[in-house]
């Protein structure tokens, strides 16, 4: 966990709760993490549960793993440490939204098991979903809409998740989505099916 730098600093507790928030909006708050390979398609389904919650007044926003890369974290690079504090300064960003009353979705490789369990600690009970969007490194290469892949298989791009950098599978992911067979609407909507299922979406 990262260190405590600053000194003579106290936490304030706010005056309006989680629970209060989350009653204003009519539903409850938490993290949906999608994780998977580069081109498992892990930005697309969190866009399109995104667009379902919204059009049913649940209150959501994503944070997708490149956009946070050109603000917040664009002084990191893809080093294992540096991919660790990218985890970590999402997880807090996460925290934050979920203590809103707001759901947001995380579009990340987060390719170890340890900086994901990290992440799942920093929130309270029940509030870190884990989505496993899995696909076949065959599938991701032959997607490859960034031509990611294609530029580490030439060597052009050193340390490439599934390529010469491992990626850890979810051992107990609260959702996994087969990414290899269904389509984006049936993924997305598995995914509103277990928030709805799991009381999420009333307050």
């Amino acid at each position: 966990m990262a260190e405590q730098k600053a000194t003579n600093v106290t936490w304030h507790d706010h005056t309006v709760t989680k629970s209060e928030r989350q009653k204003l909006k009519g539903h409850k708050s938490a993290v949906l993490w999608f994780t998977g390979l580069s081109g498992a398609g892990k930005s697309t389904v969190a866009n399109t549960v995104d667009h379902l919650l919204h059009s049913k007044g649940i209150h959501t926003y994503v944070l997708d793993g490149d956009n946070i890369r050109m603000g917040l974290n664009k002084n990191l690079g893809f080093s294992a440490e540096d991919r660790a504090e990218n985890i970590r300064r999402i997880g807090e960003v996460a925290k934050l939204f979920a203590d809103s009353g707001t759901f947001v979705l995380t579009a990340f490789i987060s390719p170890y098991r340890v900086d994901r369990d990290r992440a799942r600690q920093i929130l309270g009970e029940g509030e870190f979903i884990e989505v496993y969007v899995n696909a076949s490194l065959a599938t991701c290469e032959g997607r490859d809409p960034k031509g990611l892949y294609k530029k580490a298989r030439a060597g052009e791009i050193k340390g490439f998740t599934g390529i010469d950098d491992p990626y850890e599978e979810p051992l107990k992911p609260e959702i996994t989505l087969d990414s290899d067979g269904k389509g984006i609407d049936d993924l997305a909507a598995e995914v509103v099916q277990y928030l709805k299922d799991n009381g999420y979406l009333s307050a």
